[in-house]
């Protein structure tokens, strides 16, 4: 299928159930991501069905602000660790919203913070009430090892070393490279990674030295990458029954191999979609869900790498042939209206533009370049849309910005390192010419320390999309 222009008009087919627009939404997010797309996306599809959209945002520096299709903006608000200030916050946008409001949270400490404080939201907001533990559960991959365990859900082998003879002990019994995780990625700081892919014991070693808030460190086998990654999302009400739900094939990501999905297609997949129902039963998680696995190319099994008890970034991939997404399901099931079965558009692509052209601008001629022709393969982009272009070009201004700063950054550290040939300071740390992040190294962010760890997922947010 080829990309239209027109298609993301979303003039919505015959038969698209009508939303009602006496319900307005407030997007929560909680983690400073100028390029969240999910974001984006939330306000295009309730917006064009007619709802008032309103959303947290850092002000009109954010690309998602320029939406024609939110209605308002609404101040930063207080840290998830200062719960009365941010339910206080809240409250205070609910009542320049007007009525009770439909609150959805794009990110995992939100997800958590809602279900956490339900009661005192309840009065102003309403939304998918559950156990307040599960989201908790579910997010924390150390918590959701044990859980798999528990119920026979395959994962990938783990240990949580506390010392370095751990560290050593898990590189001898799953050998290298491992995968590095840390538990809460909520936690984490702005430009720090939540997983890593390690290629030497120092570099684990490295990582535990690093410990901090979003602890403990995690440590898994690898599993070969030739089975696919794949993800379901979902949206399951109080019966834990499953309203409407897809299964995707991811073919490219960010950073490569692994990270976010840059390519996705809806793949008709009735063995993963099995499971991912079954695991999010088991668990006990209700509204909307994000779940990454991997194939084990060696056994066929599909092992869980993440459970995220919100909403998807790319959830817009599952647009069915009525127009339905997960975000009108949701909006149709908490304002009392029936959701239809959905009609599912399977081989449909959705691609992030943004995060496509820097892989293809960077590796141009490797034999891991992305594929040329995803772009035209698309059904959908994640920032372009023919009816509303402002975000779209306030994203690639802010994008060459974010390149131009870090460039000048890189050259500057380089010339104040050795002799600035070598990327290291007097220290012998790792500059930011070598990290295209200009961020630092080893102890102090947890991240690269000798060109040897590469990252795998985008997460200061603490997401895989």
């Amino acid at each position: 299928m080829r990309h239209n222009s027109r298609a993301s008009l979303d003039t919505r087919p015959p038969g698209t159930p009508p939303l009602d627009p006496g319900l307005p939404v407030l997007l929560l997010r909680t983690n400073h991501n100028f390029f969240h797309h999910g974001t984006l996306g939330a306000i295009r599809t309730l917006g064009r069905a007619g709802v008032p959209v309103h959303a947290i945002l850092e002000g009109r520096g954010n690309p998602v602000s320029r939406s024609r299709y939110l209605r308002q903006g609404h101040p930063w608000a207080p840290p998830v660790d200062r719960p009365s200030a941010l339910v206080s916050h809240l409250r205070v946008i609910a009542e320049r919203v007007g009525g009770a409001a439909l609150l959805l949270p794009v990110d995992d400490a939100g997800a958590i913070f809602v279900a956490e404080h339900a009661d005192a939201l309840a009065p102003a907001f309403v939304f998918p009430r559950q156990d307040p533990d599960v989201p908790r559960l579910v997010a924390d991959k150390a918590r959701l090892l044990d859980a798999c365990a528990g119920y026979g859900l395959a994962c990938p082998e783990s240990r949580t070393p506390g010392t370095s003879a751990e560290v050593d002990a898990a590189a001898r019994a799953f050998g290298l490279p491992l995968v590095a995780k840390w538990a809460r990625p909520w936690r984490l700081g702005p430009g720090l990674r939540s997983t890593t892919l390690v290629h030497t014991r120092e570099d684990a070693h490295r990582l535990l030295a690093a410990s901090h808030d979003a602890g403990p460190l995690i440590l898994q086998r690898h599993i070969p990458s030739g089975g696919g990654d794949w993800f379901f999302h979902g949206y399951f009400d109080g019966a834990l029954d499953c309203l409407f739900g897809g299964t995707g094939r991811k073919h490219l990501a960010h950073p490569p191999q692994a990270g976010h999905t840059v390519s996705g297609e809806w793949v008709d997949n009735p063995e993963l979609a099995e499971l991912a129902i079954r695991a999010v039963r088991l668990l006990g998680c209700r509204g909307l869900v994000d779940l990454d696995f991997r194939r084990d190319p060696r056994t066929g099994a599909y092992h869980l790498l993440d459970f995220n008890p919100r909403i998807g970034a790319q959830f817009r991939l599952f647009t069915d042939r009525r127009g339905l997404d997960l975000a009108r399901v949701l909006h149709l099931h908490q304002s009392g209206r029936r959701v239809p079965r959905p009609r599912p558009a399977y081989g449909r692509r959705l691609l992030v533009e943004n995060d496509y052209l820097r892989q293809a601008l960077r590796r141009p001629f490797r034999r891991d370049a992305p594929p040329r022709g995803a772009l035209r393969r698309a059904d959908e982009l994640a920032w372009y849309a023919g009816d509303d272009l402002p975000p779209f070009l306030a994203m690639g201004r802010r994008t060459l910005l974010t390149a131009t700063r870090r460039t000048l950054g890189g050259r500057s550290s380089g010339r104040e390192s050795n002799g600035g040939t070598s990327g290291r300071d007097s220290r012998g740390r790792t500059s930011g010419r070598d990290d295209p992040g200009g961020r630092s190294s080893g102890r102090e962010s947890g991240g690269r320390s000798s060109g040897r760890l590469d990252d795998t997922h985008d997460s200061h947010t603490g997401e895989r999309e």
